[in-house]
């Protein structure tokens, strides 16, 4: 074999392990940003149940059901007061019929 052609050999052989270099260095180098990709973002906290909305949801009902409520209690307390002071007449009347009629 002539030193040509060993050298020509030699040169393939050199070229075919550059290759492979290559191919490792390339393997390496992906298994590397594999493993420094950050930590996946940890998922959100699922929302508390609207928090806000629920706050102004009871607010808007204080704001709109309170005169309501006001006025069903007044309406109540008026009529107490009416059969209170119905009660009350009876009474009288029925005292006074029976002052009438009462033998003296």
């Amino acid at each position: 074999m002539s030193d040509f052609e060993k050298a020509a050999k030699d040169a393939v052989e050199a070229a075919a392990n550059s290759e492979q270099l290559a191919l490792i260095a390339a393997v390496l180098q992906a298994q590397q940003l594999t493993q420094q990709q950050p930590p996946a973002p940890a998922p959100a906290a699922p929302p508390s149940g609207g928090s806000n909305a629920k706050w102004v949801g009871i607010g808007a009902a204080v704001l709109v059901g309170g005169p309501f409520f006001l006025l069903a209690f007044t309406a109540a307390a008026l009529g107490v007061a009416a059969v209170a002071l119905s009660v009350a007449i009876l009474a009288l009347v029925l005292r006074s019929v029976w002052q009438d009629i009462k033998p003296k």
